[in-house]
């Protein structure tokens, strides 16, 4: 039986400010276990990076909060724990981030390897000395692909596909047990990508991690990802294992717009298809399904009752559509 890793319940998060509150993440639930990667997909907006942020509990201090719910990692409610004790003892040792922008991951006026060099220190002070960490961040650059002697080149003197590479070797210095790359060639030019993937791929496996995999790149989750979840407007409207999700026959609305604005390769189209009207305002969402405004099987109690999920092994779909077919 698989290991446990983390497990996400009912998570609610909201930015708050004077004017208005931006409901970000609305109740939604997942977990993984050691050595599974999970895909989190969506339009920008949806909450994926949120949900993320709030794992590492890295949400803006002034206006991010978790409302409810709980984040376990390894059996440990991570909401729980001190803030020391998350800059000691979790980011960066056991959860590792790569973020969605190398150019402003890293700081321009610092050498790569002492930003590398930093994270291990950090995690590592009573057990390495400076030249067991300088061989450390040598190495860390050879696993992804980086010659060691440039350690000391700033950021600047990198390409975006090697910015990124750094960003990598800093989320892996400290060999964590959960890798979250948030959007990671997002962007990177198409080979640059397939190159960085492989790369994350080969490491991941390499070092047993899991990973939580944030795209909106279904061509990406589908090379990489043991398991799928679709997010809209902070919530999470399907969720499955790989095959449950491309090879199933029921998908909620949503992910059928998603996978209809992908181009085919045996089909001639003038135009792909898009998915109508725009991701709802989170300061003022609609009342019952989130997706009903811009839903083609749209019902009237789509408008005015929360979806009930339809669930069939581990394949769960958010979506009244579902419940109406199997309540007949």
């Amino acid at each position: 039986m698989s290991e446990n890793l983390i497990r996400i319940k009912d998570l609610r998060v909201s930015y708050k400010t004077d004017f208005e509150t931006v409901r970000a993440v609305n109740g939604i639930s997942f977990d993984l276990n050691k050595g599974e990667v999970i895909g989190l997909v969506g339009e920008t907006g949806a909450g994926k990076t949120t949900t993320a942020l709030s794992i590492m509990r890295l949400l803006p201090f002034r206006t991010g909060r978790i409302d409810s719910g709980s984040i376990e990692f390894k059996g440990i409610d991570m909401l729980k724990v001190p803030d020391s004790e998350m800059r000691k003892s979790y980011r960066g040792e056991k959860i590792g981030m790569i973020f969605q922008d190398p150019m402003t991951a890293l700081n321009p006026v610092i050498p790569v390897g002492d930003q590398i060099a930093e994270a291990i220190t950090h995690h590592n002070k009573e057990k390495l000395n400076k030249a067991q960490v300088e061989s450390r961040v040598e190495a860390m650059l050879e696993l992804v692909g980086i010659p060691a002697f440039r350690k000391a080149d700033y950021p600047h003197q990198f390409s975006g596909g090697m910015k990124q590479r750094v960003v990598i070797a800093i989320a892996l210095a400290c060999e964590p047990d959960l890798l979250i790359a948030d959007e990671p060639t997002t962007a990177l030019d198409v080979t640059i990508q397939a190159q960085v993937l492989a790369m994350i791929t080969e490491l991941r496996k390499k070092l047993g991690m899991s990973m939580i995999l944030i795209t909106h790149d279904l061509g990406i989750v589908a090379q990489v990802c043991d398991k799928v979840a679709v997010m809209y407007a902070g919530e999470l409207v399907e969720q499955g294992t790989l095959e449950d999700i491309f090879t199933g026959d029921k998908h909620h609305p949503y992910t059928i717009g998603l996978f209809g604005s992908i181009p085919k390769l045996n089909e001639e189209t003038d135009r792909l298809e898009t998915i109508d009207g725009m991701m709802p305002d989170p300061t003022c969402l609609p009342e019952g399904c989130k997706f009903s405004p811009r839903c083609k099987h749209c019902m009237e109690i789509c408008k005015q009752s929360p979806p009930v999920e339809f669930i069939d092994g581990k394949h769960r779909i958010a979506c009244h559509l579902y419940a109406a077919h199997e309540s007949n």
